[in-house]
């Protein structure tokens, strides 16, 4: 397959992609909601997309990849009507709503350097777009597809649905979705049930709020994501990225509101990664199975036997289509990583080989076989992204690297050029492409960095008084070597004994 195609969750099948501006890509993903810390379910996301920019820069597109920041609103359209994540865990730490977002905006921007994930070309904040969020559903309500209500706006999704396929990308039905939807307090303003929130009054005790032309309040959920990727990158764009779990209502919703305020469908292809499953269960707080970046790391959860580096998640996750469900468990980690392990030995091996001077092959038929397994490499990502096969076709190639080691398969039976193929083919595919890095250069790259983050999260919890959280840090650091100093000016100084 010589040119790309994916799979357009709009469309159900797989496409061949064209952009709309020949040579560039506009790419959005939805970012996260800084409310908290960022836990593995957030690793396949912004993994998977970021190989995706990485693998739309390779073919030569110039790449404008928007990812947002989520720091305010993202109540729930099916919980407490009126819930602002932020402002709500804002009250529960005793932070400043802003302080809280910088702290978690902070911690997600640390586990993506971790994981090796490109930054951003743009990453827009939710408050530093208000103003083009209240422009959008002025015009929405202005084009009789939103209504106000006691100082909220809601989209009228029936009326929507009357003349736009409203429920095609999510495979939801309008009729279905009238009937099944539960009532929940708070929503009997709504003309119907489905409607979702453009715009939400704030209660006299919300924290975060705007000036609006229908009083003080907040904005959607939905509205944040089409007022910001409209702006970066224009009414229509190429591609939109996210899990599937975002596909109703949140990307639902998008299109709907976007289609109302441009007059055309906002998106030419619609990307859905799967999800994360633990042992067989999704991730929810009730299994007590949510595990943050920040345990996934240490290894501190009641799940996990050990730590795991930011590369064997990275190379677990890409070892797995993004389309498919991707089962976590420490058996299948450990195994992660004593392949990724093996394969990366194999790079190391092969960049010290001595490059054979022979034109042409002592073995035609491995030779023969290493050119088609480099060659496949491109196919396979050109058919949907599938680095699954990838990275089986460079496990095909590791044992005749160790073996040209070895003195097993002759040091000329490979030409020189199938060889440099080779060698280019590992730097491409699995440093540049797949983002892979080695584990100790990783390690002693981001030492400092995970031990000033955890000195900032010891020194939030001593301001929150929250002295046992505190004193767990200190410990558990200081078990492994590492002793802090709190100074008489209020900073902390630590120094390594043994690690």
């Amino acid at each position: 397959m010589s040119e790309l195609h994916f799979y357009n969750s709009y469309t159900r099948q797989k496409e061949k992609f064209e952009p709309i501006v020949p040579g560039h890509v506009g790419l959005y993903v939805c970012g996260p909601t800084v409310s908290g810390e960022s836990h593995l379910g957030h690793a396949r996301p912004y993994i998977t997309f970021d190989l995706v920019q990485r693998y739309l820069r390779h073919l030569g597109y110039k790449v404008r990849y928007v990812r947002n920041i989520t720091d305010a609103g993202h109540f729930e359209e099916e919980g407490r009507e009126a819930e602002d994540k932020v402002a709500t865990k804002a009250q529960l730490e005793k932070l400043e709503p802003m302080e809280l977002v910088q702290k978690y905006t902070n911690l997600f921007h640390w586990g993506m350097r971790l994981f090796n994930c490109d930054d951003p070309s743009i990453e827009p904040t939710a408050t530093g777009h208000i103003i083009e969020q209240l422009s959008m559903i002025e015009d929405i309500m202005a084009k009789g597809f939103a209504y106000e209500v006691n100082g909220s706006v809601y989209f009228d999704v029936k009326k929507y649905a009357e003349e736009y396929p409203y429920g095609k990308l999510s495979g939801r039905r309008i009729d279905e979705l009238l009937e099944t939807t539960r009532d929940l307090e708070g929503q009997d303003e709504k003309r119907n049930k489905v409607d979702f929130a453009l715009w939400k009054k704030a209660p006299l005790q919300h924290i975060m709020r705007w000036k609006s032309p229908w009083g003080e309040g907040f904005p959607g959920w939905h509205i944040e994501c089409s007022a910001m990727s409209s702006k970066y990158l224009g009414d229509k764009f190429d591609i939109h990225g996210g899990g599937m779990d975002l596909q109703f209502p949140h990307h639902e919703s998008e299109i709907a509101q976007s289609t109302i305020a441009h007059g055309h469908a906002p998106v030419n292809y619609w990307m859905h990664n799967n999800m994360i499953t633990i042992n067989g269960k999704k991730m929810g707080k009730s299994y007590n199975n949510v595990i943050k970046l920040t345990e996934l790391f240490s290894g501190n959860h009641p799940i996990l036997e050990q730590p795991y580096h930011p590369m064997v998640v990275r190379f677990y996750i890409l070892q797995t289509h993004y389309r498919s469900t991707l089962d976590f468990s420490n058996e299948a980690l450990q195994a992660s990583e004593k392949a990724f392990r093996r394969l990366w030995e194999a790079y190391e091996v092969l960049q010290k080989l001595a490059v054979p001077t022979n034109e042409t092959p002592g073995d035609a038929a491995l030779d023969q076989q290493v050119k088609t397994w480099c060659k496949e490499c491109a196919d396979f990502m050109n058919d949907d992204f599938n680095t699954a096969k990838v990275i089986a076709n460079l496990f095909e190639m590791a044992p005749v690297i160790n073996s040209m080691k070895g003195g097993q398969i002759a040091a000329n039976a490979l030409s020189v050029a199938t060889f440099q193929l080779m060698l280019e083919t590992f730097k491409t595919y699995l440093e540049d492409i797949l983002g892979m890095k080695p584990l100790q250069a990783v390690q002693s790259n981001h030492l400092d960095q995970v031990l000033s983050l955890l000195v900032e999260i010891r020194k939030d919890a001593r301001n929150r008084k929250d002295w046992a959280t505190s004193d767990q840090i200190r410990n558990q650091l200081a078990a492994a070597g590492i002793m802090l100093k709190d100074e008489k000016d209020g900073s902390v100084s630590y120094t390594i004994e043994n690690i």
